[in-house]
């Protein structure tokens, strides 16, 4: 008997939706510096730095931010529930963390932490979601509208799953981009319709670019569903003004589109002349309700003062929605059985934390705002870092935890990536990391507009790692320009 001895599948045969997108912020750059640190491990000396600073992911707590301590306590409560009856507990959690866990654990199926849930999440924990919507907005949000979900990422894959029909269906998603949308859009077979971010005008929304990018997919043949809006932005930190966020209501009322509102940086704001407001907010104040337009809005316990990105939870509310869509909406939640229970706890803590009067309010505002002004110091650091570069151009951080800067690098750089097969913003970033540590994203990653050449890069290593980080970058990008300098030392006429 012979036996086909050829592998099953290959790199060939593979869904070829998965090998067409790219997810840079976990890519090779990661990869590369993981082979770093096992070099470092292996042989401490044998490289010119002696950590990895990973700028290149939102991953809070791994850089240093500390949990809120009343989260912590109430999910080890949920977590431990016979602690909730020994005196002991008294000692070791506040009075507002023991009330919390027990009103929790009692409208858990079973009592405990580790079931399966409704496949949309826990009633109560949807509830408290909806209150602090309610609170947050001015106008109620019901609990039958809130899906919890294994953070956002999850919940914009079902809302993909539900929109996409073909390849003939489109989603408008601004550029540069969070890769999840793009790559959600391939993995689920539809078109990524871009619109573009105006730089020089602090990554603001052109609503006639948007309609241009309409317009011409609506020509190709297209079936345009919805528009993708993040704000605060990631990777560019802009916040959008109300004006921009009401012509963008009016347009996607007008044009039929659901709105996908990634919200999931809304406390996370450094600029005074701007505020956080919601879609669903700007919507309802325009006078709009559930008869007029479609819209969903995601959040996330990942980012923010919260900073839990480990424990996938999230939520989304989605409001414009016919019940035959909903169940249809909760056919495919329910794919994945539930989402996990801790971060349904978390979200729910997120959107109801401790009010004042609540024994734990002082210690949990104290460490919000601790968190936040560090936030703004950092982002305002590394800003003025990076704009005192040669060559190197960056907008004001207004919110989330990145930004964008744009190299001007000499064109002996451009020539000697493309020798080797590279683009300039992969050789830069692989020559920063080589040479210093520092780990940022490729701005390729999110597809920046053509002809430019951008980075990515988070504000989240602590204070001191930053101190610690500057001098190196300014060193290496001083080394690198002077290696690359000619007659002709720019790709462009933008100089500094």
């Amino acid at each position: 008997m012979s036996y086909n001895k050829a592998p099953s599948i290959t790199g060939e045969t593979i869904n070829p939706k998965v090998k067409a997108f790219n997810y840079e912020p976990c890519g090779e750059i990661v990869r590369h510096a993981e082979r770093l640190q096992q070099q470092m491990d292996e042989n401490p000396d044998s490289l010119p730095f002696t950590e990895i600073i990973h700028c290149n992911l939102g991953n809070p707590q791994v850089l240093g931010q500390r949990p809120i301590t009343f989260f912590r306590e109430v999910l080890s409560l949920c977590d431990n529930p016979d602690l909730l009856n020994k005196d002991e507990a008294r000692a070791l959690f506040s009075p507002c963390a023991i009330r919390r866990a027990r009103r929790i654990i009692n409208s858990i199926p079973g009592k405990g932490s580790g079931g399966y849930t409704s496949s949309r999440g826990i009633k109560s924990l949807r509830q408290a979601v909806a209150n602090g919507i309610s609170a947050r907005d001015g106008y109620l949000a019901k609990s039958d509208d809130i899906f919890l979900t294994d953070g956002a990422s999850a919940a914009v894959n079902m809302m993909m799953q539900l929109l996409i029909r073909s390849h003939e269906d489109g989603i408008l998603c601004p550029l540069p981009e969070y890769p999840l949308y793009s790559a959600s859009i391939i993995l689920h077979g539809g078109t990524m319709v871009p619109y573009n971010l105006t730089e020089d005008r602090g990554w603001g929304l052109e609503i006639f670019e948007v309609k241009r990018c309409l317009e011409e997919a609506r020509s190709a043949g297209l079936t345009v569903r919805a528009m993708v809006v993040i704000n605060p932005g990631n990777p560019t930190g802009q916040v959008l003004s109300i004006t921009n966020q009401e012509e963008i209501v009016e347009f996607c009322r007008k044009e039929g589109l659901v709105i996908l509102a990634d919200e999931v940086y809304q406390d996370n704001i450094y600029v005074e002349n701007k505020k956080f407001h919601s879609f669903k907010k700007v919507a309802r104040s325009l006078g709009y309700d559930e008869m007029d337009i479609s819209l969903v809005s995601f959040h996330s316990v990942s980012m923010g003062f919260c900073g839990e990105s480990g424990r996938r939870g999230g939520y989304m509310e989605i409001t414009g929605f016919g019940d035959d869509v909903k169940v249809q909406l909760y056919k495919v939640a329910s794919v994945t059985i539930c989402p996990n229970i801790a971060g349904q706890i978390l979200i729910s803590l997120v959107m109801d934390p401790p009010k004042i009067g609540d024994e734990s309010f002082e210690t949990f505002d104290a460490e919000k705002e601790k968190i936040h002004s560090s936030f703004l110091k950092r982002a305002e650091t590394l800003a003025k870092a990076f704009s005192s570069l040669e060559g190197v151009s960056c907008n004001k951080i207004e919110g989330a935890l990145y930004f964008f800067p744009r190299l001007h690098l000499p064109k002996l750089a451009i020539k000697t990536a493309e020798s080797e097969g590279v683009s300039p913003d992969v050789f830069y970033t692989h020559r920063l990391l080589d040479a210093t540590g520092i780990a940022v994203v490729p701005g390729s990653g999110f597809h920046q507009a053509s002809g430019t050449i951008h980075i990515r890069c988070t504000i989240l290593p602590d204070e001191d790692k930053i101190a610690a980080m500057i001098p190196r970058l300014k060193s290496f990008h001083e080394s690198f320009m002077n290696e690359f300098r000619g007659s002709e030392p720019y790709m462009n006429d933008v100089r500094r």
